[in-house]
């Protein structure tokens, strides 16, 4: 009989909105999961304020000291030179080192990108790491790169999405041939920016199976299995699925009030929000470029999102995301 791996994830305690409380909790609730072990980073006098306030056991977390963190306002090169302790550059590093095999941050996206990028280094032919996953519950399998991590990209650069988007697709959800889409504010080829356009003139002359580009509208009939934006776009379009299915959810549920018992309107409810924030039920995506599992979260993060992030990293390392990217990387050389 095997033992199932115990996996050591690193949560950066000290970035996002509502943190440290909310990373805690979440962090302390992921401890209670099978096969996963928390390093929590952060401040060890604010940490403990708020492991006070919980029970857990201390064979499946651990605080692991940080000096300080580096916020939204800080420009990350800067702020990484400044701040050579901060908690998502210690929680990077333990990944470095063997320490841990994820890390998890609801902080600064710059920040965790950079750090990831220059701590954990990026693999051979990536230029820029991208954030990727599922964005709609209408089309749970199409995926996005990139989400919010570049929002200045050259066409290489969007290549470099588009290649690791399909690999992505073919080995885990088992897509032989994903279609491979560029988001612009028209199907035709003519329609789209300089970017927009540059970039398909490349794609075209890959072995990429690319079928065009694809408008935001059409995103909930699953048009394409991997699409492909910078992302400044990305990360509007993810918050506007975000905020929109929030909205969505409350006017239903005004409606519904006095014709459904308040069980039934809570459950379409949350259907509702859910099929439009599958970010959110995810908890955070994992960085896609990089040599090493790291997740970046909603800053908004409250400790059920924040575990499910956890949880997230610990499913990219059962899959063994990185070696898939590696493999798929080297075989198109």
């Amino acid at each position: 009989m095997t033992t199932e791996k115990t996996y050591n994830i690193a949560v950066d305690a000290m970035g996002g909105d509502h943190a440290p409380a909310e990373i805690v909790a979440g962090a302390i609730a992921a401890s209670k999961q099978p096969n996963i072990s928390i390093q929590l980073v952060g401040v060890p006098s604010s940490l403990e304020t708020e492991l006070d306030k919980h029970s857990f056991d201390e064979k499946s977390l651990q605080v692991i000291p940080a000096e300080n963190h580096i916020t939204e306002n800080e420009h990350p090169a800067v702020a990484m030179r400044q701040k050579p302790k901060s908690s998502i550059i210690v929680s990077t590093s333990l990944i470095k080192k063997g320490v841990s095999d994820a890390n998890v941050s609801m902080g600064s996206s710059g920040a965790t990108m950079a750090s990831a990028a220059i701590i954990l280094g990026t693999l051979d032919g990536i230029e820029r790491p991208a954030i990727g996953g599922p964005l709609l519950g209408f089309s749970p399998n199409m995926i996005i790169l990139d989400a919010g991590a570049n929002v200045d990209c050259k066409p290489s650069q969007l290549l470099s999405f588009a290649i690791m988007g399909e690999i992505f697709s073919k080995y885990v959800y088992k897509i032989a041939s994903p279609r491979v889409a560029l988001l612009s504010v028209g199907a035709e080829d003519e329609k789209g920016n300089k970017q927009v356009k540059e970039t398909s003139s490349i794609l075209k002359n890959t072995a990429l199976n690319f079928i065009g580009n694809v408008e935001a509208n059409d995103l909930m009939h699953n048009p394409a299995d991997v699409v492909v934006c910078d992302g400044f776009v990305g990360n509007i379009l993810m918050k506007l699925t975000e905020g929109l299915g929030a909205e969505i959810s409350k006017h239903i549920s005004s409606k519904l009030n006095t014709k459904l018992n308040p069980g039934d309107i809570t459950d379409i409810s949350n259907e509702i929000y859910n099929m439009h924030n599958v970010a959110e039920t995810k908890g955070g995506g994992p960085l896609f470029g990089v040599n090493g599992i790291s997740i970046i979260g909603h800053g908004k993060a409250k400790s059920d999102t924040v575990a499910r992030a956890i949880e997230t990293a610990k499913w990219c390392l059962e899959i063994d995301l990185v070696s898939k990217l590696k493999s798929g990387l080297s075989a198109i050389k």
